[in-house]
């Protein structure tokens, strides 16, 4: 049994899910093999899968999304791949008393706990983004790692994605030589664009406090922000400017594109890759996935989708656990998942389905071992 699911987000981490689904399926069957690997689609929480999967934990004190300092841990490998999550510098967690701040929230903290990972003897980076508190087309990012972006009056412009309407020019010059060595991958489920009726500040802007004035002006100001760019460094800065990706994590995928010339996949993707994945897949014989909310964004790149689909292809059955499942069973077969088990179907309140998600996942473990092994 090869248990591969994400968090249960606001409830349990990937790990306690593999704990408590591991804790059920023993209670039915006691002698069964049970293999954990915990996995993440690139956005929060994908450090802690690298660190479960075997990766050393490395701490950098870094600038938080409004500049208080954070404390933020990437993963690293003895080969030299790091896996950096932004979220863990520039997050929706590091608001301070959860205030938003739309146009001036910045990814300089992001870029900081990047040079960490170089200065620790990354020569491989996963990259994963979601979870942002920013919107500055990844401006303060690649600010830290040397770039320059200043206003008419040669001034840096302030941070945050609101005062790129200010910038006048860019000078990607000074970024760090080791990013020029280093293979930088851009982990996302997300395919947006920069701009535009789909892009960052429309989409994702009012998940953080971007009100319709605020959304308008993101846009407007990463518009220009990506012409002051390809003044500066060509016709790629435009073209990466409406690419898959581009417009992951307020923009962040654009400013790793154009200024650290990452390359971008899915997240869980490349963290099934990165995990060991296929070799955890190889040795099984049925696959438990499963996350948070199994609803239509899982299937657009999210954790379980990618983990079922590898499992059917190598014909494994796969069943998922959830705190909630707003699929019909029509499109979980689709997905390559046979069944999948709610906690909201044991405990229909959904404060006390979060709260007391540890002990309904066994008890939902226990119904999916009598289903399918005992």
């Amino acid at each position: 049994m090869l248990i591969a699911a994400d968090k249960f987000k606001g409830s349990l981490t990937a790990v306690e899910v593999a704990e408590h689904v591991t804790a059920g399926l023993h209670r039915v069957v006691p002698e069964l093999d049970v293999t954990a690997l915990p996995v993440a689609d690139g956005g929060d929480g994908t450090v802690a899968a690298a660190l479960a999967a075997g990766f050393t934990r490395h701490e950098a004190r870094v600038s938080g999304p409004t500049g208080t300092p954070v404390t933020a841990t990437f993963a690293l490998r003895g080969d030299g791949t790091a896996v950096v999550e932004m979220a863990e510098a520039s997050g929706l967690q590091h608001l301070p008393d959860g205030v938003f701040a739309p146009l001036t929230a910045s990814t300089y903290g992001t870029g900081e706990l990047l040079l960490a990972a170089l200065d620790a003897g990354a020569t491989s980076i996963v990259f994963g983004v979601g979870g942002s508190a920013t919107t500055d087309g990844g401006a303060g990012m690649l600010a830290a790692l040397g770039a320059r972006f200043l206003d008419a009056d040669g001034v840096p412009v302030a941070p945050g994605g609101g005062p790129l309407r200010a910038l006048a020019t860019a000078d990607l010059s000074g970024l760090d030589p080791r990013l020029a060595r280093t293979g930088i991958v851009l982990a996302s489920d997300v395919d947006n664009p920069l701009t535009g009726p789909k892009g960052a500040p429309a989409v994702y802007g009012p998940q953080k406090g971007a009100s319709e004035t605020d959304v308008a002006a993101l846009d407007a100001a990463l518009a220009h922000y990506a012409e002051v760019l390809e003044r500066a460094v060509g016709t790629r800065a435009a073209a990466h400017a409406s690419a898959p990706g581009a417009g992951a994590a307020g923009g962040i995928g654009y400013g790793a594109l154009v200024g650290l010339d990452a390359a971008f996949r899915p997240g869980i993707d490349v963290m099934l890759d990165v995990l060991g994945f296929a070799p955890a897949l190889a040795r099984a014989t049925f696959v438990i996935t499963g996350e948070g909310s199994l609803d239509r964004q899982t299937l657009h790149g999210k954790a379980p989708a990618g983990v079922a689909a590898a499992a059917r292809a190598a014909g494994i059955d796969v069943v998922a656990v959830c705190g909630r499942l707003q699929l019909t069973p029509e499109a979980l077969g689709a997905a390559g998942i046979r069944r999948a088990y709610a906690l909201t179907d044991l405990e229909s309140d959904p404060a006390r389905c979060m709260t007391l998600a540890g002990p309904l996942l066994e008890r939902a473990a226990e119904q999916l071992a009598r289903d399918f092994l005992a």
